[in-house]
């Protein structure tokens, strides 16, 4: 049976290249938000810095500001880590052990954990990412450590190091998720030693990134799971699908409702001021912008994604009445 699925394309090059400078230049003068402190190696972030990157599905880059400048992944490595998961024990048996549905509740929060009586929440908080990483292949921890680093490499298309300053600085400082993997052991909702794996996770969050990485990885997932330069089909057609699904959901955690509201397109932030957002077969927009608002999502981020959402077209509920026959 044929199946239809939603495609399109950007606008010409130049109304992107265009949108996109004036995205940098409208709001790189708002100096709304605070750059995280709770993590020290983050603290130190410049909060003027703001870079802009959009990569179509075709492999065309269009860049503003601090495009190439080097960030840790933090929380949004969790939509690549699900996608890794899901292609390497299938996304049936992921949605079982991991949950789907929107806590409601902040990124780290561990009632979410004690009021399931399942232990499920979803990917994209921090309990079902830890869960998640302990799903990786491999019998070792740096059996686990290879699969993750060598999957989120093909994501961007090339080698990703770590941070070795933040991930220092956020294991003196990872009580809480160590709280939340012990937890989960005790609801055998974790597959893997839980010590061991809280140190996975935060590996992978310490991951160096840029925009332009961030807008590559996101448009992997826009061209069903194939890399628009490398070619590579990271993983496959039907893994997005589910991906970005839990990302419109639960991508911006308690904010999701208002995200989807405004901007209609899967988003993921992360506390260092990245934040990815996803055009289904379009493409995929990147941001760095270190002041965050109260629920700890880059301020310049949402407001470039909004923007460019509504100019550009991207709005997935957005319609127009049709013409009478």
């Amino acid at each position: 049976m044929e199946s239809w699925i939603s495609t399109g394309h950007l606008p010409n090059e130049a109304v992107v290249r265009q949108l996109v400078a004036e995205a940098h230049q409208r709001y790189g003068p708002r100096r709304e938000g605070k750059v995280a402190r709770y993590i020290p190696a983050l603290a130190s972030a410049n909060p003027a810095d703001f870079g802009i990157a959009v990569a179509s599905t075709q492999g065309q880059l269009f860049e503003a500001g601090e495009a190439h400048q080097p960030f840790s992944i933090q929380s949004i490595s969790k939509p690549f880590l699900f996608a890794l998961i899901c292609q390497a024990i299938g996304e049936r048996e992921a949605r079982q052990k991991l949950g789907v549905n929107s806590t409601g509740l902040p990124f780290n929060s561990v009632q979410a954990v004690e009021r399931a009586e399942d232990g499920l929440s979803n990917p994209m908080v921090n309990a079902g990412a830890i869960a998640a990483t302990s799903l990786a292949p491999g019998d070792t921890a740096e059996a686990k450590w290879a699969f993750i680093q060598e999957g989120f490499s093909r994501f961007a298309g090339r080698p990703l190091a770590l941070d070795g300053e933040v991930y220092a600085s956020e294991v003196a400082t990872n009580r809480r998720n160590l709280g939340i993997a012990t937890l989960l052991e005790e609801q055998e909702g974790i597959w893997f030693d839980p010590e061991a794996t809280t140190d996975l996770y935060t590996r992978q969050c310490a991951l160096s990134v840029t925009s332009h990485d961030l807008a590559l990885m996101a448009a992997t997932l826009a061209n069903g799971g194939r890399h628009p330069l490398s070619g590579e089909q990271v993983v496959e057609p039907p893994i997005c699908q589910v991906v970005l699904a839990v990302m419109v959901t639960a991508g911006l955690y308690e904010t999701s409702g208002d995200w989807i509201y405004d901007i209609g397109l899967p988003g993921k932030s992360g506390v260092s001021g990245g934040m990815i957002t996803v055009a289904p077969g379009k493409g995929g927009l990147a941001t760095y912008s270190p002041p965050l608002d109260g629920a700890g999502n880059s301020v310049r981020g949402q407001l470039t994604a909004s923007f460019l959402s509504e100019r550009l077209g991207l709005h997935l509920l957005a319609s127009r009445p049709a013409s009478p026959a």
